[in-house]
């Protein structure tokens, strides 16, 4: 289902500047390519799906054309809707590969011919919570999780108290833990098998020091549910489901 709101405007407000203005608005060009992502449209297969939307809903709006989603596209701020926490977030972080299937690749697949395949890595943090995605990173297949940690974090505002970093051990890197710790937040990632006291004397590496003592004194079984590590199975497990949401400048809707 597609519903609209009444809140956003379609056309671009003026800036009171010279020079030529823009027509449309963010959240019309966002509207736009959120259609392209999520059926999978070229850019100009996504200018005559909106026009028909619009004439479905009764709206003589025109619609940003090719060159103008193209362009506006590469500078384009995207506003994504937070519910947000009660309390404190508590992150959980995870990682997977993607593929990216580009003309080459259709052609192959087509018409026959060597395939080239091209991957991607998809990194995530998402509130344990409410199960929303709070930051992601992608990056070529051959880049580890140490570091883009550093990076997810920083997409987090500074005035969001996190509670708690949850991660593989994957993450168990004194370049990971130190940021954590930096954010005061409590890293739950299990020590690396053989794993030896870490001599820096930081406040990431004490708290990791602790967390090999416990680990090691409980059991890695034992250690993950006193921890709450068991909880990330929750990122793992997450269905990926799709709910968009079109925001324009008069009440109506499309089933």
């Amino acid at each position: 289902m597609i519903w609209f709101d009444p809140e956003m405007s379609w056309d671009a407000a003026p800036t009171g500047r010279r020079g030529r203005q823009q027509t449309y608005s963010d959240a019309a060009i966002q509207t736009c390519l959120s259609m392209k992502v999520l059926f999978g449209m070229a850019l100009r297969q996504t200018t005559g799906f909106v026009e028909s939307l619009l004439r479905l809903v009764g709206l003589d709006w025109s619609v940003p054309d090719f060159s103008t989603l193209s362009r506006r596209q590469k500078t384009l701020v995207v506003n994504t809707p937070y519910r947000g926490s009660k309390g404190p977030l508590h992150l959980l972080i995870d990682s997977t590969g993607i593929k990216v299937e580009g003309e080459g690749e259709w052609h192959a697949r087509k018409h026959g011919g060597p395939k080239r395949r091209v991957w991607r890595k998809i990194h995530l943090g998402i509130d344990e919570e409410t199960l929303e995605v709070r930051t992601v990173e992608i990056t070529g297949n051959h880049i580890g999780e140490e570091p883009v940690l550093p990076d997810l974090l920083n997409q987090i505002p500074a005035y969001v108290q996190i509670s708690s970093v949850t991660a593989d051990g994957a993450y168990d890197t004194r370049k990971c833990h130190d940021p954590i710790a930096d954010r005061g937040a409590h890293a739950v990632i299990p020590p690396r098998k053989n794993a030896k006291p870490w001599k820096t004397v930081t406040a990431g590496a004490v708290a990791r020091n602790e967390a090999l003592r416990a680990s090691k004194y409980l059991g890695r079984a034992l250690w993950r549910r006193w921890s709450g590590y068991h909880r990330r199975s929750r990122v793992e497990t997450k269905p990926l489901g799709i709910m968009l949401r079109i925001t324009l400048p008069v009440s109506g809707c499309i089933a």
